[in-house]
């Protein structure tokens, strides 16, 4: 049967058939090889492959490209100077129930929205509070709403990637390391479908970043110190001062951007575990990392990066040695209906990592707006 050659122009989204991460196959290539795991996916030849994987006219609608477009029916502006992925996951109705990390995601699209004057179309959100189905933060939804969130991006350019939720980590076996273990995040189907390790989200995110693109991770988790796997942390030694530790791979394999710039905070570093509290609001549940960093920024704590740092962690301390961190509450978790959860007792120390060193004391802290523009909410 004779067919128009344009029909194979279309790129095809196929899943590497070691890793299962989503792979564009290029125009008429019979295989691919994954950038992660190095595993080669073969692909059938055009005549015995189904119908639907040759055109994207008859493409199903359940298997969206996060490398063309966005999930259906979310965010028609595809290209923006700000763009934000915000994931909450509970785990309701599991052993592994969490009860603050929704509360966490609607207080970070409010600082966005009301604070940052970010658009509400440029924000993604996952929750599983959500209607559309692509908005269920799953493994395959949060791996498309990570390739959406730096598709296409150009200079000037800020983006922010929230997570809230549960984080592991794992063995690794490549070297790559510092302490010999890679860091995950738990997606809402981690048992059946697996958890989301380090070296994919810095493939996705971080090393495609073109200069002139900024992206800020903000991640609420468990052993998330280096979850972005990021070259650079940064340590206070005893004397009080921040200096960065170099985590660059022995093996020389490059973590870092492709020009752009990076910089990560995180819960706790890798071997200590994040608290999911409702020791410093008073009123509900929230993610301890995640509400000191919003109140750093309400306070008027945050004029740099080490001084935000410096407020998350004084708070986070207080909280756990009885001192009252909580003290006021602030007004975006005021907001959210009232929820049990533990007490204190928190005994984490959030994280900066970036892809190359700067001044903490002196360097701005000006996340989402594009560079150049001054900042009016502090």
């Amino acid at each position: 049967m004779y067919r128009p050659p344009n029909m194979y122009a279309q790129p095809m989204l196929v899943n590497c058939s070691g890793c299962r991460t989503p792979l564009q196959l290029p125009p008429n290539a019979r295989s691919i090889r994954c950038a992660i795991c190095q595993a080669v996916t073969h692909i059938a030849e055009p005549r015995t492959a189904p119908p639907s994987s040759l055109s994207s006219a008859n493409a199903p609608a359940s298997s969206p490209s996060p490398y063309n477009h966005a999930p259906p029916g979310q965010l028609p502006h595809a290209h923006g100077k700000k763009r934000a992925v915000i994931c909450g996951i509970s785990y309701r109705y599991s052993r592994h129930e969490l009860k603050g990390c929704i509360n966490d995601a609607k207080c970070m699209r409010y600082l966005l929205i009301n604070k940052f004057n970010f658009p509400s179309d440029s924000i993604l959100m996952l929750t599983e509070e959500e209607t559309n189905p692509y908005s269920i933060p799953s493994k395959l939804n949060l791996r498309m709403a990570l390739h959406w969130l730096v598709q296409g991006c150009q200079p000037g350019d800020s983006l922010l990637f929230h997570y809230s939720g549960h984080g592991s980590r794992q063995r690794n076996y490549n070297g790559d390391e510092v302490d010999g273990y890679d860091e995950t995040l738990c997606p809402l189907d981690f048992e059946t479908q697996g958890m989301i390790v380090d070296d994919e989200i810095n493939a996705t995110i971080v090393r495609p970043l073109p200069r002139g693109v900024r992206l800020h991770a903000i991640i609420d988790a468990c052993h998330s110190g280096t979850i972005l796997d990021l070259p650079f942390l940064c340590r206070m030694i005893r004397s009080g001062q921040y200096v960065w530790e170099d985590h660059r791979p022995r093996s020389g394999v490059w973590k870092g951007t492709s020009g752009g710039e990076v910089i990560s905070f995180s819960g706790c570093d890798d071997d200590q575990t994040s608290a999911d509290t409702s020791a410093l609001s008073k009123i509900t549940s929230t993610g301890a990392m995640t509400f000191c960093f919003i109140q750093a920024i309400e306070r008027g704590h945050a004029g740099t990066y080490g001084s935000i740092l410096n407020s998350m962690r004084t708070a986070i301390r207080n909280t756990g040695s009885g001192g009252g961190g909580g003290g006021d509450v602030t007004s975006l978790v005021t907001m959210l209906l009232t929820g049990g959860s533990i007490g204190g007792g928190l005994r984490q120390e959030p994280q900066l990592t970036a892809c190359q060193p700067f001044d903490v004391y002196t360097r701005p802290f000006l996340p989402l707006i594009p560079s150049g523009i001054p900042l009016r909410s502090f």
